[in-house]
């Protein structure tokens, strides 16, 4: 019998100094929009990972400040079972999609985009529920 097991990922809800978010549009399926994240590299811490993955689909440099939880729920990805730890970071400057990213953009919480894929749109509610005053900028 094979032994699976999921796949391990990040996300990272970036912070803006005006109050936004950090939100990329996918290049690849399911297309949408998403919190910037991927799948940990063997070898490499989740907080590294992070980092990276910032980088690679915003072009942010960011500082972590807080893990919020840990998503599992075996349904969350529809390609695949994936479990993401999601962390919170800050970063300044102007978000440019690159890597998997078509486009990153800066968003306000109260005026999310409608197709937002996986769980992030549960993610994104669990986080302003976490983040005090945050709804009431």
């Amino acid at each position: 019998m094979e032994h699976k097991s999921p796949a391990l990922a990040v996300d990272i809800i970036i912070e803006m100094g005006n109050g936004g978010i950090v939100l990329i549009r996918r290049q690849n399926p399911p297309h949408g929009w998403a919190i910037p994240g991927g799948f940990v590299d063997y070898g490499e811490s989740m907080e590294t990972a992070a980092v990276r993955e910032a980088k690679e689909e915003t072009m942010l440099e960011i500082t972590l400040t807080r893990q919020l939880h840990t998503y599992s729920d075996p349904s969350r990805d529809p390609r695949f079972h994936t479990v993401s730890s999601v962390y919170v970071a800050v970063a300044e400057g102007e978000p440019q999609g690159a890597d998997d990213a078509m486009e990153a953009r800066i968003f306000n919480m109260n005026a999310l985009p409608d197709d937002i894929v996986f769980d992030h749109r549960k993610i994104l509610e669990d986080y302003a529920v976490r983040i005090d005053g945050f709804l009431d900028d």
